[in-house]
C-alpha cells in the first residue's frame, strides 16, 4: 500500500491552519492513503485545537524548538507511518495544495528522488510583494548552493517539497533553526535526483517571516548552516581550500622577505614578512594535514550512513 504524509510544520499558525488543512488532498492518483500530519512546534495559540478538529494528526513538541527539529520530526513520523513519500509545506497560505499532485508526478514516475517547488524559476511567476531585500537574499543563497554543489538550483529555501522513500532514508540532518538549504547539501553530495517544479505562491502584503524576521540574523544562521555541512561533506576541500590559501600568502611574504636580501645583499629588513610568512606557513600545512585526516574520518562517516540507511529500510519493511 502506497502512503503518503503531507506534514506541515506550524508555530503560532491559528489566523490561517484551518484553510490549509481544508484544501489538502485526501486521495490521490497513484497513493493509497494520506495522511494530514502538522508538527506543533510549540504553539501558545489555539493551533493544535483547530488542526485537530479538522481531523488532522498532531505532534506536539512542547516549546519551541525550531523548523530543523520540526522537519526531523517529520520524517522521524514518517519512519514510524511506513510511509512511502512526505511532502512538507508552510501552514500560513503562501502555498496551493492544488500544486502537491505536480510535485509528487516526478516521484511517482521514478525521475527524481527530491522534488522542491520553485518560486523563482520561472520569472513570471515571481511572487508579488516580496520585499527586494529579500528576493535578493535567496537569490544569493541559490547561488552558493550551487557553487558547492556543482548543480543549478533557482530556489533552496522554500518550505514545499515532495520526498521519495529513498531520500526519507538518506536524511541525516542536524540543524535546529531550519533545514531547507542542509537538505540540498545532504541529498546533492548523496547523489539523489533532485528536480524543481515552478509554483505560483500568495505572498501576502505586510507578511512577516517567522523564520526571516531579522533578514542579518537568518543570513548568519544560514550560511554557518551550510558552511557546517560542507565542512562534513566535503571535508578534504574544505580544508584544503584554508591550508593552501594560507600556504599561498606565506609564499608571497618570504618573497617579499627574499628579494629584499637579495637586493641589500643581505638579510636585513623586512623581517616581519619572514615571521608572518612562517606564521601562515605553519598553519597553511597544518590545514592541509587536518584535511588528509578528516577526509579519512569522513570515509568512516559515509560508511556508517550506509548502514544506517540500510537499517532505517529493514525496519520500515519488518512493520
Amino acid at each position: 500500500m502506497t502512503k503518503l504524509v503531507i506534514a506541515i510544520p506550524c508555530y503560532n499558525e491559528e489566523a490561517k491552519i484551518a484553510s490549509v488543512l481544508e484544501t489538502l488532498p485526501k486521495q490521490l492518483g497513484g497513493i493509497d492513503e494520506i495522511i494530514h500530519l502538522l508538527i506543533d512546534d510549540g504553539s501558545s495559540d489555539k493551533t493544535v485545537q483547530i488542526a485537530k478538529s479538522c481531523g488532522a494528526e498532531v505532534v506536539e513538541h512542547g516549546f519551541n524548538r525550531g523548523l530543523g527539529r520540526a522537519f526531523q520530526t517529520a520524517i522521524n513520523q514518517c519512519l514510524e507511518l511506513n510511509a512511502n513519500y512526505l511532502v512538507t509545506m508552510d501552514g500560513d497560505g503562501q502555498f496551493l495544495a492544488s500544486d502537491i499532485e505536480k510535485l509528487l508526478l516526478p516521484l511517482l514516475t521514478n525521475k527524481a528522488d527530491f522534488v522542491t517547488a520553485s518560486r523563482f524559476m520561472d520569472s513570471s511567476l515571481r511572487p508579488e510583494n516580496i520585499p527586494s531585500v529579500k528576493w535578493w537574499g535567496n537569490q544569493q543563497m541559490s547561488w552558493l548552493i550551487s557553487t558547492l554543489t556543482g548543480k543549478k538550483f533557482f530556489d533552496v529555501s522554500c518550505g514545499f517539497r515532495a520526498y521519495s522513500e529513498k531520500a526519507i532514508l538518506s536524511l541525516n540532518l542536524h540543524e535546529q533553526f531550519t533545514y531547507t538549504q542542509e537538505v540540498f547539501l545532504d541529498l546533492s553530495f548523496k547523489d539523489l535526483r533532485i528536480v524543481e517544479v515552478p509554483v505560483k505562491v500568495v505572498y501576502f502584503p505586510g507578511r512577516k517571516s517567522k523564520m526571516a524576521s531579522s533578514i542579518v540574523k537568518y543570513a548568519l544562521k544560514t550560511s554557518m548552516i551550510i558552511f557546517r555541512a560542507y565542512r562534513d561533506y566535503r571535508p578534504l576541500r574544505f580544508f584544503w581550500s584554508i591550508g593552501f590559501s594560507l600556504f599561498a600568502v606565506s609564499v608571497v611574504l618570504f618573497t617579499i622577505f627574499f628579494i629584499n636580501s637579495y637586493l641589500a645583499g643581505r638579510f636585513s629588513g623586512n623581517f616581519w614578512a619572514a615571521f608572518s610568512g612562517t606564521f601562515f606557513a605553519f598553519f597553511g600545512t597544518t590545514f592541509i594535514i587536518l584535511g588528509i585526516v578528516v577526509d579519512m574520518l569522513d570515509r568512516i562517516r559515509s560508511n556508517q550512513e550506509k548502514v544506517l540507511f540500510f537499517l532505517k529500510k529493514r525496519l520500515k519493511k519488518s512493520q
